[in-house]
C-alpha cells in the first residue's frame, strides 16, 4: 500500500508543478503545514478522501486523474 501513496503523492506533484505552483504556496492554499505536504508528495502518508478532494478542487483538476492506475503503484 504504501506504493500507492508514493505514486498518488507522485500524481500530486505533477499536477502542481504542471500548475505552476510551489510547494510552499500549494500548501497555503489547501490550508496544510509546507512540510505536511511535502510528506503527502513523498507518499510518506495515507490522505483521506475528503483531502484528497480538497488538494483536486485546490489544483482544478478531477481526483480521479490523480489516482494513480494500479500498474503504476506496482
Amino acid at each position: 500500500m504504501q506504493e500507492l501513496a508514493r505514486a498518488l503523492g507522485t500524481k500530486i506533484r505533477e499536477q502542481r508543478k504542471a500548475k505552476g505552483l510551489s510547494q510552499d504556496r500549494f500548501a497555503l492554499m489547501c490550508g496544510v503545514d509546507r512540510s505536511y505536504m511535502g510528506r503527502i508528495e513523498r507518499g510518506e502518508v495515507n490522505i483521506t478522501v475528503e483531502k484528497l478532494y480538497q488538494l483536486a478542487q485546490t489544483l482544478e483538476c478531477d481526483p480521479a486523474s490523480l489516482l494513480p492506475k494500479l500498474a503504476e503503484s506496482q
